[in-house]
């Protein structure tokens, strides 16, 4: 007998700091209370008033996070100078500006919630971003985050830390990423685009999504899309319906005969002859990204 899938999305109102042991961390040593207590500027006024974190105030503007960080907190932030960002690929930086999730999944994966001071760093493995990836941590030649070197740290602020470092951390592609990069899921993307699904589909997740090729929208009635790209609401409804919150890979997909999706109604999965999604034929299967995976379908998904 198949399997149901019943899974259900739990959004966490603050990520926490992950230890390579997996426990939480749980607050902060007494002396970088006190030295937060004495910091009258808050993270983002400490890093303008330093003079070398230009691009990163400026990013911070362009997506949309200057208010968040400088909010209650505490926050740690592992701050990229001008020159960190300097060093990206020529262009990287007006593209980014002018992709605000992607922009925004970049810097919050540079920060961490809670106030984690050198001390603590050195006793960690690994910490999990407000991105929903981990950075990793090390302390064997020198204190690095991923690849980047921390150049300063422990600059206390109201509301958190500082700890800059000499490149910029860019987390691995997520399901956004490798749609981009495929080629082949321009309207699907469009679609997300115009739905403000971005950011969800860059979160931690994990989600399965059964993506549409350009060439299963383009078998929708004339005139359907355009329709759609103009009703936010229909289009979140049957974007979501593509989507399963957890991480199916077809070994799994196999062995069920239905899926509830984030939209709220159920997949049906058939695998008599393939796997057939409600009417969709799944012709690529487990396509890997950091936040979960994508099987490639040759039809949109309309919800009943």
């Amino acid at each position: 007998m198949k399997r149901k899938l019943r899974v259900w999305i739990v959004t966490a109102a603050a990520a926490s700091v992950v230890m390579g042991s997996g426990k939480a961390l749980a607050g902060n040593c007494g002396s970088h209370h006190q030295a937060s207590a004495k910091a009258s500027k808050d993270i983002v006024d400490t890093a303008v008033a330093a003079g070398s974190f230009g691009t990163l105030a400026t990013a911070l503007q362009a997506a949309g996070l200057v208010e968040a960080l400088k909010g209650t907190g505490p926050f740690t932030v592992f701050a990229p100078t001008d020159e960190a960002f300097a060093k990206l690929p020529k262009g990287t930086i007006e593209a980014l500006l002018k992709d605000p999730p992607k922009l925004r999944s970049i810097l919050k994966y540079h920060v961490v919630a809670g106030s984690v001071d050198a001390a603590q760093v050195a006793k960690l493995s690994d910490a999990k971003t407000l991105m929903g990836q981990s950075v990793r941590l090390s302390t064997h030649s020198a204190v690095r985050v991923n690849d980047a070197r921390v150049t300063k740290a422990d600059i206390h602020c109201r509301n958190g830390i500082i700890h800059v470092i000499d490149t910029v951390l860019l987390p691995s592609d997520d399901i956004v990423d490798v749609a981009s990069k495929a080629g082949s899921f321009n309207t699907l993307l469009a679609a997300i685009n115009a739905a403000d699904l971005n950011d969800t589909l860059r979160g931690e997740g994990p989600f399965t999504v059964f993506a549409p090729t350009d060439e299963a929208f383009d078998k929708l009635p004339p005139g359907t899309l355009d329709s759609l790209l103009k009703d936010v609401s229909k289009l979140r409804e049957i974007l979501t319906y593509h989507v399963v919150p957890s991480k199916v890979y077809a070994a799994d997909v196999v062995k069920l005969n239905t899926a509830m999706t984030v939209q709220g109604s159920e997949l049906r999965i058939d695998t008599s002859s393939g796997v057939m999604i409600d009417k969709a034929r799944v012709v690529k299967t487990d396509i890997s990204a950091a936040n979960g995976v994508i099987h490639v379908i040759d039809e949109v998904l309309l919800p009943r």
